[in-house]
């Protein structure tokens, strides 16, 4: 993971298991998080990966 600082806090972002939630079904996923108010980024790579298949299988049942 790149060196990225949130820009509220100016916190380095840390690794976190987060739970993402998308009708009615939850996985989780570590995504980078600042330490200090707990905002997440994430990645394209995630938000086109990932997180688009999820949503895909998800709408078309």
């Amino acid at each position: 993971m790149k060196n990225i600082k949130c820009a509220r806090c100016n916190e380095y972002l840390v690794l976190k298991k987060t739970v993402f939630d998308y009708m009615g079904r939850s996985f989780t996923h570590e995504v980078p998080c600042c330490p200090k108010c707990g905002k997440v980024f994430i990645p394209p790579e995630l938000a086109m990966g990932r997180m688009a298949e999820v949503e895909e299988q998800l709408e078309d049942k």
